[in-house]
C-alpha cells in the first residue's frame, strides 16, 4: 500500500485577541481609550477587558509538532478530549487553513465534510447546492449529473430537493451534504463528527458507506467522533490527540484503551463542571469503585463491585433522586437509582452505594457518568445535575471461577 497522507512536524499557532476593528480612525479611537486607562469601546457584548484573566502567552498552539503516515484504503478515526485539536488537524489536511510550520503532503483528491452545511447557499435549493457543493469539492458538472439521483436517494430529501436548504433542518443540512462528499470520486475522505447531528438510522448508513468507499473502493477514511463505538465500528486505526500533541496512533483498541485511560477521573469531582440546575445547589465530591479512587481502576470479572458517591447539599431539596449511568464504549447500557427516593436533602454531606453484582460485566472499558434530578421522575419540569465522565474503570479477560457466580448483591436496573 502507497502512502497518501504524509504529516511532518506539523504544528499550527493562533494568536489570541482582536488584530484591529476594521478602520483606522476605530483603531485610533481604541489606543486612545488604552493610553488613558479607559475601556476598549469595541468590546464586543459579555466580553470584558480583565487583564487577570490573561495568560502568560498570546499565542496558544491548536497542535504541536504533530507526524504520521496514512496508508492508501486505510480508515483512522481520530479522537481526543474537546479542544485536544482535532478539527484544526482536519482544516489544515482538508487545506482550509495553513500550518504555521511543518508540512502536509496529500496524494489525490480529497472530500470534506467538516461543518453542516459547510458550501451550501441558503437561498439555493437543494438540487443547485448539490452541483455549488459538487463544484466546490472539485467534482465535473457531468460527474455530478451522472450520480445526481444516486445522491438525492441516499440523502433521503427527494422531496425537499427543490426547497432552499434556508428551509431544511440541520439533519437534512448534513444528510444532502455527506451524500455529496461521499459520492464524490475522492481518493480521501475527511469527517468530522458533524454526522452526531443525523439520526441513528442515518449515521449507521453513513458509517456502512464509508466502509464501502474504503474496502470496496481503496479510499481513504479520516473520521472525527466522539462515538466510541463508530470508531471501534469502522477503524482499523486510530490517533489520539491532547492539548494539541499527538499522544500514539496505533490500532483502533490500543488508541481507544488509551484514551479511556486518560480520561478516568482522579475520583476528586469538586472541580468537575457540575451541568444542569441544581449544579449551583449540589455538588459531587468524590467517586470510587471498591474504595478505589485513584486512575486506571482495573478489576476482575469476578470482583463485586462497590461503587461510592460522596455529594454535598448547600440548601433544601425537597426531593432528590441520585443515578449512575453505564458507558460501555460511549454506550448508555443501564441506569441506577439510589433506593431511599424521594429523599429530601438539607444542607449537609451525604453517600450513596451502589453494589454492582460479579461477571455482571463483561471484559472492556467502562465510564460511569453520575446526576440525579427532583420531582417526579416522568414530570418534564425536574430540574437536574450531571457529570458526564465522573469515573472509568476496566473489567479483565481472566474469567475464572465461572461456576462460582452466586448471584448476591443483585439490585433492581432500571433501563433508560
Amino acid at each position: 500500500m502507497s502512502k497518501v497522507i504524509k504529516v511532518e512536524n506539523l504544528s499550527k499557532a493562533y494568536q489570541l485577541g482582536n488584530f484591529g476593528t476594521g478602520t483606522i480612525s476605530r483603531d485610533l479611537e481604541r489606543f486612545w481609550a488604552r493610553l488613558r486607562g479607559k475601556e476598549d469601546p469595541f468590546l464586543k457584548i459579555g466580553e470584558t477587558n480583565d487583564r487577570t484573566t490573561k495568560g502568560e502567552s498570546d499565542i496558544v498552539w491548536s497542535l504541536k509538532d504533530i507526524n504520521f503516515d496514512i496508508e492508501q484504503g486505510d480508515t483512522v478515526g481520530i479522537i481526543g478530549r474537546n479542544g485536544a485539536g482535532k478539527s484544526t488537524l482536519l482544516k489544515v489536511l482538508s487545506r482550509v487553513t495553513s500550518p504555521t510550520s511543518g508540512s502536509v503532503k496529500l496524494k489525490g483528491r480529497v472530500a470534506s465534510l467538516l461543518e453542516v452545511g459547510t458550501g451550501f447557499h441558503p437561498e439555493l435549493t437543494g438540487r443547485e447546492n448539490v452541483y455549488l457543493n459538487g463544484a466546490i469539492l472539485g467534482m465535473r458538472r457531468a460527474e455530478i449529473k451522472r450520480k445526481f439521483d444516486e445522491i438525492v436517494d441516499f440523502s433521503g430529501v427527494e422531496r425537499y430537493i427543490d426547497t432552499p436548504v434556508k428551509r431544511y433542518s440541520s439533519g437534512m443540512y448534513v444528510r444532502l451534504a455527506f451524500a455529496v462528499a461521499a459520492h464524490l470520486e475522492s481518493e480521501i475522505l475527511i469527517v468530522d463528527e458533524v454526522l452526531a447531528v443525523g439520526d441513528s438510522e442515518f449515521q449507521a448508513k453513513c458509517l456502512g458507506k464509508m466502509g464501502d468507499v474504503s474496502v470496496g473502493e481503496g479510499r481513504t477514511v479520516l473520521f472525527v467522533s466522539h462515538n466510541m463505538g463508530s470508531i471501534r465500528q469502522l477503524c482499523k486505526n486510530a490517533i489520539l490527540l491532547n492539548n494539541g500533541q499527538l499522544l500514539t496512533h496505533a490500532s483502533v483498541d490500543e488508541t481507544l484503551s488509551l484514551y479511556l485511560k486518560s480520561n478516568i477521573a482522579n475520583g476528586s469531582l469538586k472541580d468537575y463542571k457540575h451541568q444542569g440546575p441544581l449544579a449551583n445547589m449540589i455538588t459531587f465530591e468524590e467517586c470510587a469503585v471498591n474504595k478505589i479512587v485513584n486512575k486506571e481502576a482495573v478489576f476482575a470479572p469476578s470482583e463485586e463491585l462497590s461503587v461510592s458517591i460522596k455529594y454535598r447539599c448547600t440548601t433544601v431539596v425537597p426531593k432528590f433522586r441520585l443515578s449512575l449511568n453505564f458507558y460501555k464504549d460511549s454506550l448508555l447500557l443501564f441506569t441506577l437509582h439510589n433506593k431511599s427516593w424521594p429523599a429530601e436533602l438539607k444542607a449537609s454531606e451525604y453517600q450513596d452505594e451502589f453494589t454492582i453484582p460479579a461477571y455482571l460485566l463483561r471484559p472492556g472499558n467502562y465510564t460511569l457518568g453520575l446526576g440525579g434530578h427532583d420531582g417526579d421522575p416522568i414530570s418534564d419540569g425536574r430540574e437536574w445535575i450531571f457529570i458526564n465522565e465522573a469515573y472509568s474503570f476496566a473489567i479483565t479477560n481472566e474469567w475464572n471461577e465461572l461456576n462460582d457466580f452466586s448471584g448476591k448483591g443483585l439490585i433492581n436496573i432500571h433501563p433508560r
